[in-house]
C-alpha cells in the first residue's frame, strides 16, 4: 500500500494519515478513529474495519487478533432529512425544554453537592 491508499473510502483517510497518527502514538481502533474521522462515514466502518485490521496488523499493533472493532454510535438506522423534516416543530420545541430542565436540575444539584 502506497501513502495514498484510501482506507476509508467515506472519510477519504489514506495510509499516510493513519501513520501520521501512528507516529504521534496513537494506535488503538477509537483513538485512529477519532484521530482522523475513519468509520464515521455512511458504511459505519463495515468497508474500512478489515483494511485498517491488515494495516494494523502489518506493523504488528494488533497481536493475535485482538483488534477491538469500532464503538457503535446511534442512530443504528439511519433517518432521512424528509422523516427529521417532519417531526412537528412543537414536539422539537418540547424535546428542547425538556433537555434544559434536566440540564438544569443536574447543574443544580451538582452545585449543592458541592456546597456540602
Amino acid at each position: 500500500m502506497t501513502k495514498r491508499t484510501f482506507i476509508c473510502r467515506c472519510e477519504d483517510v489514506t495510509v499516510g494519515e493513519l501513520e501520521h497518527a501512528m507516529a504521534l502514538g496513537l494506535d488503538r481502533v477509537e483513538e485512529l478513529k477519532r484521530y482522523t474521522g475513519l468509520g464515521t462515514g455512511v458504511c459505519q466502518g463495515r468497508e474500512c474495519m478489515a483494511p485498517l485490521a491488515k494495516f494494523l496488523h502489518e506493523r504488528g499493533v494488533s497481536p493475535g487478533g485482538l483488534l477491538q472493532p469500532f464503538t457503535p454510535r446511534p442512530p443504528l438506522e439511519p433517518a432521512s432529512f424528509g422523516a427529521l423534516a417532519s417531526i412537528p416543530d412543537d414536539l422539537c420545541v418540547q424535546a428542547q425544554v425538556a433537555a434544559h430542565q434536566a440540564h438544569l436540575s443536574r447543574t443544580a444539584s451538582n452545585d449543592e453537592g458541592e456546597d456540602q
